[in-house]
């Protein structure tokens, strides 16, 4: 089999990058667009062989990067984000092609923010410093030590962006990474590989391995020499990897599904909870902070919902590649799937669609609003990972509050409202890692992030990655004992 995919003009390598080398596996799977369903090329499938030789290079170069002053790492990661910018159109256009994300926020937003990343860990690794303090005539200093190989396992709705929220840390860290990226969406991380070997990254600092799910994670996760694991995804998977890291006792940090409330209160500027709310379909609705649940005071509902249906209506749904489109393909026949059983199972349990309900030509799903939906039901409860949004009612606060923190997750959350009193006092009371307040998806790199209840475990952020890629050390001084060297 071929070693390179071109996409779009652009060669990409269909083999893992381990110790600073390509390496070919026996296997291989194949990697198809969203766009069109056809293949884009067959990529390296890795298993246990390739976890070994990939956290084996990942400890090998370990010292010598965890020794590594932080200035230099700080040039070597801006140095990263260099390439990175240079390559933005070929890294945005390949994202595009493999996962079915829009193109121009592909160009506009996404891949500025991934240098971004970069850029900011480095700085912030220049800056990483707690004040010493006394305790009874002792000094208490404490110091950020690298902790050693991490891996780092990613999904596919925002492939390259959501690594590098955990690559740049972890590297910034002095750590060595093994990136395992989601099998419907690896040809970015392959990029990223090059483009950090042309920045200067010594060998086995970065790694990446691509493969099916428990064929290779299960031995990563498990690894005795791993020191962090990082992932974000499913939470029957993110069980599957708790389980095989506890024998090692493997600190995680574990970003993971939502079912997220859009309060919209009577006082709200309703144009604006419009938007927020159509802004939900996003990415086909494959975002894991998506305010999936429409919470609308009653007195406003009827019109909310009149301005909803015709904001809606707005909405180009078609190639992804296309500048006018709004909303492109999902990611996989099988997730496809997934959402239309959700829909169908609710539209037989009494819902009523306002609008969408319905499966489109090729990997498309219509944008959907669903109505009449009980608060314990499926539709409600459970994330469906699609364009497909729920529109429920309360009467007060208090119902407000119930509803939305009436489900296991406690990802995020977003307020519509004109007064900044309810605001404070309804962010207080929901149970949710973020809380937006007329905004959404807005993340200073600084704020800690992360997910309550089944949204996830720890925070990274700011300098919230670094307490956890580092083991924090406390050295407590005497004021007595120095000889005099003099």
């Amino acid at each position: 089999m071929p070693d390179k995919v071109i996409v779009a003009g652009v060669s990409v390598d269909t083999r893992h990058w381990i110790g600073g080398q390509r390496v070919a596996s026996a296997e291989t799977f194949t990697d198809s667009s969203p766009i069109d369903g056809q293949p884009i090329g067959e990529i390296a499938r890795g298993g246990p062989g390739e976890a070994r030789a990939a956290v084996s290079a990942a400890r090998a170069a370990f010292p010598g990067w965890a020794a590594t002053p932080r200035a230099e790492r700080a040039r070597l990661l801006h140095a990263i984000a260099d390439g990175v910018e240079k390559r933005i159109e070929e890294l945005a256009i390949v994202e595009t092609t493999d996962n079915g994300a829009l193109l121009r926020s592909h160009r506009r937003g996404v891949m500025p923010r991934v240098a971004h990343n970069f850029r900011f860990f480095a700085d912030w690794l220049l800056t990483l410093e707690h004040d010493d303090f006394e305790t009874r005539g002792h000094t208490n200093h404490v110091s950020w030590d690298p902790a050693g190989p991490c891996v780092l396992i990613t999904p596919w709705n925002a492939p390259l962006m959501l690594a590098t929220w955990k690559v740049a840390p972890a590297l910034a860290a002095g750590n060595t990474v093994i990136l395992k990226p989601a099998e419907w969406s690896p040809l970015t991380a392959s990029l990223l590989a090059d483009i950090a070997a042309e920045a200067g990254l010594p060998a086995g600092v970065l790694n990446v391995v691509q493969g099916y799910g428990a064929e290779i994670g299960d031995a990563l996760t498990s690894h005795p020499d791993v020191r962090r694991i990082s992932f974000t995804g499913s939470v029957p998977t993110a069980r599957r990897i708790a389980g095989s890291a506890a024998a090692n006792l493997t600190p995680l940090s574990l970003e993971l599904g939502g079912k997220s409330p859009l309060l919209v209160f009577a006082d709200a500027d309703l144009d604006l909870a419009v938007d927020l709310a159509v802004e939900q379909y996003d990415n086909a609705g494959q975002v894991c902070l998506a305010a999936t649940r429409i919470l609308v005071e009653e007195s406003v509902a009827e019109e909310f919902t009149r301005r909803f249906v015709a904001k809606a209506g707005t909405l180009v749904q078609g190639d992804p590649r296309d500048e006018a489109t709004d909303i492109g393909p999902n990611i996989h026949p099988r997730q496809l799937e997934k959402i239309d059983g959700f829909v169908q199972r609710a539209l037989a349990a009494g819902a009523r669609a306002v609008i969408g309900g319905h499966r489109k030509e090729g990997q498309f799903y219509a944008p959907t609003l669903l109505t009449d939906v009980a608060q314990d039901s499926e539709i409600v409860q459970e994330e469906v990972f699609g364009p497909v949004l729920t529109l429920q009612t309360f009467a007060g606060e208090d119902e407000a509050v119930r509803l939305a923190n009436d489900t296991r997750f406690g990802l995020a959350a977003t307020l519509a409202t004109g007064d900044p009193e309810r605001a404070a006092r309804v962010g207080a009371r929901l149970v949710a890692g973020t809380v937006w307040v007329n905004c959404f998806f807005v993340r200073d790199l600084q704020a800690p992030f992360g997910g309550s209840r089944l949204s996830g475990v720890g925070r990274e952020g700011g300098t919230w990655s670094f307490d956890f890629y580092c083991d924090l050390k406390n050295t407590v001084t005497a004021p007595k004992g120095w000889k005099d060297h003099g």
